[in-house]
């Protein structure tokens, strides 16, 4: 594929990045930080959001070590083609395959531009018996030419440092400490006696004129005694802290109580990427993250002002991106590819196509296990369960399965939402409303062809213009509104769980 001269900047890609990275401009980026899937041949599934999102991660890398490198290879390659001379990647892994990746990355960079090895100590010890306790994450930092774009970055003085040094105040409060004005060498041009007390025997630091001004702005300390020489005032305010260094032990991991967590469950902190981006690009500068998950880096670049490009497979996180940045009053956001019809949901893995349908109607995802035959969700403001499927021709057998599942969970109405529905389905729908059970059958092309901002298209029926309704009421609400505040991450976990916050 060639790729264009122009480059789409504030704009969100649902897609696979090795089809969309092609498509980018030579030397296009200043900065890509990417936190791709770790290696890792488990299978899993975990609750998203505090059970706001299921999501299934698969077994990935059952060809070992060699499919996960090649398979990075295959976009590190595209990354640097992409990068300005000046630009710079930061590749986050864990220590499985940080060692292998390093290799890999060295193809294309060249050993000589890798810079550091970054670890950042993301959790506390916890019991192992056969080994030393795994705490870090590895960030592996590459330029790409030899002057990239470097922004020093300081961290907090060590308070027993500012104790013993910092010890005295001026009146307005400002903390100092004292140093001398000795010159380290011989200036016999500096010997000069300066109110009453004598120079140095190597001469003063500072001419006459120097002294003067120094003194003018109030920064000379002096002595009771002649005997003692002046000193100059090093106040702390203005002084830096240390240099931060590669062992990053003061930026803490989203916990259970972190007011920005969205329950993305490999979320990153703001404060991580917000060192990242500062050091590594200016304002203005395009910031590319290929593997953007709950969009931590694009919404950290926003807040920064630097153009910034997310890239991610998933529908589910792409549309929580979108929400998350909506609601932060980020304006004029491109998004592109997500599921648009029916062929594109059909395509989707099982727990993304529940995520869209569920997201659709802002719902509410059910907190259960897969497998277990019964509620993948609740309506907005009714809270009535919503049973999906991603099949065509639904039988009789699913909607009574259905109606057990209503039945245990207390519920008199609820949902099934499929391609469609066989005879049977209708027929027990008419048999379970004769015993006091409200069932509605749904297809994705009445949710397509009904989108939650315009009006709903004549001829539905009672049940299905409600759910429908409800989730516009739902829309409504989350819209972001002029001059709003910006919402905060308790409000954005809130939404996503389809309730006020409080």
């Amino acid at each position: 594929m060639t790729p264009v001269r122009y480059l789409q900047t504030r704009a969100l890609f649902c897609a696979e990045n090795l089809d969309r990275l092609p498509e980018f401009p030579d030397k296009c980026i200043d900065l890509i930080y990417l936190d791709p899937p770790f290696f890792s041949n488990r299978q899993y599934e975990v609750i998203w959001g505090d059970e706001a999102e299921v999501r299934s991660f698969e077994d990935r890398w059952k060809g070992g070590i060699r499919h996960y490198i090649d398979w990075m290879q295959q976009r590190v390659g595209h990354m640097h083609r992409i990068l300005k001379p000046t630009g710079s990647l930061y590749l986050h892994c864990d220590p499985a395959a940080s060692h292998y990746l390093k290799v890999m990355v060295d193809q294309f960079f060249g050993a000589e531009r890798f810079k550091n090895e970054i670890t950042w100590k993301r959790t506390n010890t916890h019991s192992d018996a056969k080994r030393w306790s795994p705490v870090s994450d590895t960030i592996l930092y590459y330029a790409k030419g030899a002057r990239p774009t470097w922004n020093p970055q300081h961290t907090d003085h060590d308070p027993e440092y500012l104790a013993d040094k910092y010890r005295f105040e001026d009146p307005d409060g400002r903390r100092y400490r004292l140093d001398n004005m000795t010159s380290p060498s011989p200036r016999p041009n500096m010997t000069y006696v300066w109110k009453g007390h004598d120079p140095p025997r190597m001469g003063w630091r500072y001419s006459k004129e120097t002294m003067a001004k120094l003194e003018g702005e109030g920064r000379i300390w002096y002595p009771d005694s002649k005997e003692k020489r002046p000193q100059l005032k090093r106040y702390l305010d203005e002084m830096s802290g240390p240099v931060v260094g590669d062992i990053w032990t003061d930026i803490p991991p989203i916990n259970s109580r972190a007011r920005e967590r969205l329950g993305y469950p490999t979320q990153k902190p703001e404060a991580l990427l917000e060192r990242i981006i500062s050091a590594s690009s200016n304002k203005g500068d395009i910031v590319l993250d290929p593997f953007c998950g709950c969009g931590t880096t694009v919404a950290v670049a926003e807040r920064m002002q630097r153009e910034w490009v997310g890239i991610d497979i998933s529908p589910t996180a792409v549309r929580l991106i979108k929400r998350r940045m909506d609601k932060a009053g980020a304006d004029d956001i491109v998004v592109e590819g997500l599921p648009e019809t029916e062929d594109d949901l059909r395509w989707l893995k099982p727990f993304e196509f529940q995520n869209w349908i569920i997201q659709t109607l802002h719902g509410t995802h059910a907190p259960r296990k897969s497998g277990d035959m019964g509620i993948d969700g609740y309506s907005f403001f009714e809270r009535l369960p919503i049973q999906v499927k991603q099949s065509e021709k639904i039988g009789r057998n699913v909607v009574d399965n259905f109606e057990t599942a209503m039945r245990r969970d207390g519920s008199h109405k609820g949902y099934i939402i499929a391609f469609s529905f066989g005879k049977g389905a209708y027929e027990e729908v008419a048999r379970a409303k004769a015993d006091g059970l409200e069932l509605c059958l749904v297809t994705v092309s009445t949710l397509l062809e009904n989108p939650l901002d315009e009006p709903p298209r004549p001829g539905l029926d009672v049940m299905t213009m409600e759910l429908l309704e409800q989730a516009r009421e739902a829309a409504a609400r989350l819209r972001p509104r002029q001059a709003a505040p910006a919402h905060t991450a308790d409000e954005l976990v809130a939404s996503d769980l389809g309730v006020e916050s409080v």
